[in-house]
Order: C-alpha cells, then sequence, then structure tokens
C-alpha cells in the first residue's frame, strides 16, 4: 500500500488505483483530490481534521465519520456515513474497521468529543486520530501524533513503543516549526529504536 502524506493530520492511502483520504482538515492546505477516491475518514469534528473546501470536492465520496462530527458534515450535502469504534465497512480495496470512541483531554473545561481511529486492510496501516487508542492487532505502518495540546512527545514515545509497528511516520504536527518539528524526531526516533520500528516522514 501506498501512502501520500499531506500537512498536518491529513494522508491518502492508495492501493490498485483507489485511493481512501484521511483527514483532509484546514491546516493541510496542500492537500489535492487524489484519483479515484472510493471513502474518505474524518477521525472527529475538530477542523483541523476537516475541511469544507476539501470535501466539497469529493461530493460523491462517501465520508465516514462518528456521530458528532457526521452532524456537522452534513450540512455541506455529503454522502455521510455514521460510524463508531468496533465497526468495519468494505469499500472497494480497503476494509476499513474503527477503533477508539473518544478524543483524548485536552482540558477539563474542555468539551469532549467522539473521536474513531481507523485501521485500514487489516493493519497495513493504522491512524487513531486525536488518541491514544489501542489498534487491537499488529501494525504494519503506524501514523503517530507527535503534537497537540492533549499530548506530550513522552505519551507519542510510550505509545510507538506499546504499538510496536513495523513502520512509522509523524502526524499532526502542523502546530510545530520545523526546528520543532526537528525536535520531535530526535525523541520519536529513540522510541523508534527501542521498538524496532522504521520511524522517518514520508
Amino acid at each position: 500500500m501506498e501512502i501520500t502524506k499531506y500537512a498536518h493530520a491529513c494522508f491518502v492511502a492508495i492501493k490498485d488505483g483507489q485511493s481512501v483520504v484521511v483527514d483532509p482538515g484546514e491546516l493541510s492546505s496542500n492537500f489535492t483530490v487524489p484519483k479515484n477516491p472510493v471513502a474518505v475518514v474524518v477521525t472527529h469534528i475538530h477542523g483541523d481534521h476537516w475541511s469544507a473546501d476539501h470535501l466539497t470536492q469529493m461530493p460523491n465520496v462517501p465520508v465516514f465519520a462518528p456521530d458528532d462530527a457526521a452532524n456537522r458534515l452534513r450540512e455541506l450535502n455529503l454522502n455521510v456515513i455514521v460510524v463508531a469504534p468496533g465497526e468495519t465497512k468494505q469499500v472497494g480495496n480497503f476494509k476499513l474497521t474503527f477503533t477508539g470512541g473518544q478524543h483524548a483531554l485536552i482540558h477539563p473545561d474542555t468539551p469532549m468529543c467522539r473521536n474513531v481511529g481507523v485501521l485500514i486492510n487489516d493493519g497495513e496501516v493504522y491512524y487513531p486520530g486525536d488518541s491514544f487508542a489501542s489498534a487491537g492487532m499488529p501494525i504494519e505502518t503506524l501514523a503517530v501524533p507527535i503534537a497537540a495540546p492533549w499530548m506530550k512527545t513522552a505519551e507519542a514515545m510510550d505509545y510507538l513503543t506499546q504499538v510496536r509497528p513495523k513502520r512509522a511516520f509523524p502526524t499532526h504536527d502542523a502546530v510545530l516549526s520545523e526546528a520543532g518539528k526537528q525536535f520531535a524526531d530526535n525523541w520519536m526516533k529513540q522510541a523508534a529504536e527501542k521498538s524496532g520500528t522504521i520511524y522517518e516522514r514520508i
């Protein structure tokens, strides 16, 4: 499976000429619609994970999202399908299994929202959204969040050593400067070495 990474939390998984778009958000300014998209996954309601401008370029593609996000996305007249943890959807060449359920805590005064992680093709790729939810199975490639108001670098390092994927690439990092990304990557590479993971930007 091929992966194309865009700014912040967005990436596209490509297999046999079909593609799944994940979290094309407001901070993913370099996003371009791939050839033959068969599904979009929006992990949660926050704007850095979806953009009306991006989604309306794919008006006929099914958008999978948790219920609170789905209510907002329907205002765009999209084909929105509500998903919950434990559910699996087969779309073209992709088996999408959803995990998690809740966004990581940002602050006690901040309202919580739903969040789903997504397993693509039984662990070929896993992305937990804004959480450190367990995948529940061995993972080949992990999209690991490295910077956010709901986390610290040490937690991302621990998560990487817990999941122990074969490969990992950083995501959720538009809040960092270029120097900040390098700083975070240096710490993540230490965790990757411990877990036997190949960690690299793509």
